[in-house]
């Protein structure tokens, strides 16, 4: 019995010995191959080398200022116009003006006229056609005072002064809106039809809903005031355009500052 239980033992410790080894060479290839990709990886990373003008293809945005021909568009010099904004062609944004975030002004057939202390809020699209199939002027003009609400789309239509335009509104091509007029929001307004002076109009298509009283008339321009207000402490946070933060920050990157 005795003899039976050195033979076992003996067999037990040659087959752990031989089993440790086997880990041995498994732990020291795994890490001979981590090591390896380790290298490998720092080589590639350095061999890389960045273009020396890579920081100019980082600033691929859409462009504000679109000329066509002989047409560039005109920005009065208080007249905010947001970065994101499109303007083309014959366009012209007059003093006190505002055009708000990403809105299209496309004067690519003929122009459209932004007047003064007048505002054109976000995501609006302005359009105009070649002519009008109602003989009226198939510019898109808006007069003084004029509020044209958030998602409107305007095409070949005149407001006059001191208006407003509810949001998600459509003016299609000859319509008009005359002095002191309102159009509710969500109103088409059809090809040709006129809002007369002093009316409130809603619908699609728009109709008559009444008279606007003195003190709702006196209230339009004060409307247009107080936006062309709020522009101004957005105009009061833009740089007039320029390159030079290229530069600036090409000098930081040579002084090892993370941008």
């Amino acid at each position: 019995m005795a003899a039976l239980a050195r033979i076992t033992r003996r067999a037990l410790t040659t087959q752990l010995s031989h089993g440790h080894v086997i880990r041995r060479a498994l732990s020291t290839s795994a890490a001979a191959t981590a090591t390896a990709t380790a290298t490998t990886t720092k080589a590639d990373a350095k061999s890389i080398t960045p273009s020396a003008d890579r920081v100019k293809w980082d600033y691929r945005g859409q462009r504000q200022i679109i000329p066509l021909g002989q047409w560039v568009p005109k920005v009065a010099v208080d007249a905010y116009v947001a970065p994101n904004v499109v303007l083309a062609g014959q366009v012209t944004v007059c003093d006190g003006a505002s055009v708000w975030p990403g809105s299209v002004l496309r004067g690519d057939l003929n122009k459209i006229t932004v007047g003064f202390c007048s505002n054109v809020q976000e995501r609006c699209v302005l359009h105009a056609a070649w002519n009008s199939p109602t003989g009226l002027p198939a510019e898109t003009s808006i007069e003084r005072f004029v509020t044209i609400g958030a998602y409107c789309s305007l095409r070949s239509c005149t407001i006059e002064p001191e208006c407003i335009i509810g949001q998600h509104s459509i003016l299609m091509e000859g319509s008009m809106v005359e002095t002191h007029a309102i159009l509710e929001a969500g109103s088409v307004l059809p090809p040709g039809r006129r809002i007369p002076t002093g009316e409130l109009w809603a619908g699609n298509p728009a109709t008559f809903v009444r008279t606007l009283t003195h003190e709702e008339t006196l209230e339009i321009p004060k409307l247009a005031v107080a936006i062309n207000d709020l522009s101004k402490s957005h105009f009061s946070e833009f740089l007039p355009y320029s390159t030079v933060y290229l530069e600036v920050e090409k000098f930081k990157k040579s002084l090892g500052i993370t941008i």
